[in-house]
């Protein structure tokens, strides 16, 4: 079998993976197209995927590998920077989902240990457990993508969740990022309205008037270097993607962007960086606590991956 690459069409959406590597490879028994997943040979959107029941959204791109691609290391531990029985503050490694999507909640725990989410792994190291006679969890007040790390929050009871989903509507939390883009960036105010297609499949700002929800992003100059800039950007809003969007719309595309490295119209947009991933970090947060009043913040800055290529980026 030669390596081959399909993307996901409309008529095709929503089809689990082993469906349509059945389709893509004529022939092949449901217990092959399995083996050929857990075997470590399926890519989907550049990510090794283990879980052959995955439906697939329209414009996902899927590589089946010549041979098996090494396993990822999955996380074991996740810092925890604060922790009471309201609310706990984590620190998100780049590479996994903040939460499980509601209609994997009810997989089995080998299922979900393929792919782990962070909600999942924190609620493992506070002992909490979710089961049908025991729902305990966490409450999700805010996500990171996948591909961002840093500082998150999560409520541990229904107080604290209405209480900081009323500071994160009411824009009362502080929440900002470092992402570092190519060129030179002048500080500004970005202000524009998203809708969930721009027109080419991917979420993106309209200029049609009463169209769309307000994002806002204020976006200062942290670090100049030969051909790139360490950008902080504070958000107001707080949209799916909105960082992203807006540097990539000023023409500077967060280095390592697979979604947002391209044109409206889809032709992409070169990217030299060598960008480890995408060069986007959560690195301040900060709130009132939502029982006690108490004000409270935290920072974190670049892991070693991010780090090391902003020192590359220097030399």
């Amino acid at each position: 079998m030669t390596s081959q690459k399909h993307v996901v069409t409309t008529e095709q959406a929503q089809k689990t993976l082993a469906a349509l590597l059945r389709q893509w490879l004529p022939g092949q028994s449901w217990t092959q197209v399995r083996t050929l997943v857990s075997s470590q040979r399926i890519r989907i959107n550049d990510e090794l995927w283990l879980d052959d029941a995955r439906r697939l959204k329209e414009g996902d791109e899927v590589e089946i590998l010549t041979r098996p691609a090494p396993k990822p290391k999955l996380v074991d531990e996740i810092v925890i920077r604060h922790v009471d029985e309201h609310v706990v503050v984590v620190e998100k490694p780049a590479g996994i989902n903040t939460v499980r999507h509601p209609a994997e909640r009810a997989w089995r725990e080998p299922r979900k240990l393929l792919s782990p989410t962070l909600e999942d792994l924190v609620m493992r190291q506070l002992g909490m457990t979710f089961t049908p006679k025991k729902p305990q969890r966490l409450r999700v007040v805010q996500r990171l993508d996948k591909a961002t790390s840093g500082l998150l929050v999560f409520a541990r009871t229904v107080l604290a969740e209405r209480g900081l989903g009323m500071q994160f509507r009411r824009h009362q939390v502080v929440r900002r990022y470092l992402a570092v883009v190519p060129g030179q960036v002048i500080p500004q105010t970005v202000r524009t309205s998203l809708v969930p297609d721009r027109g080419d499949g991917r979420r993106g700002s309209t200029r049609l008037p009463g169209v769309g929800k307000e994002a806002i992003t204020h976006v200062e100059v942290e670090e100049k270097l030969q051909g790139y800039s360490v950008l902080s950007c504070r958000l107001e809003t707080g949209r799916t993607h909105q960082i992203r969007i807006h540097l990539a719309e000023l023409g500077h595309p967060v280095c390592g962007d697979k979604v947002y490295h391209r044109k409206p119209m889809g032709e992409p947009i070169p990217d030299a960086s060598g960008a480890p991933r995408l060069a986007l970090h959560a690195t301040e947060l900060g709130f009132v606590h939502p029982i006690t009043g108490e004000q409270m913040h935290w920072d974190m800055p670049l892991p070693p991956d991010l780090a090391e290529f902003v020192a590359r980026l220097r030399m």
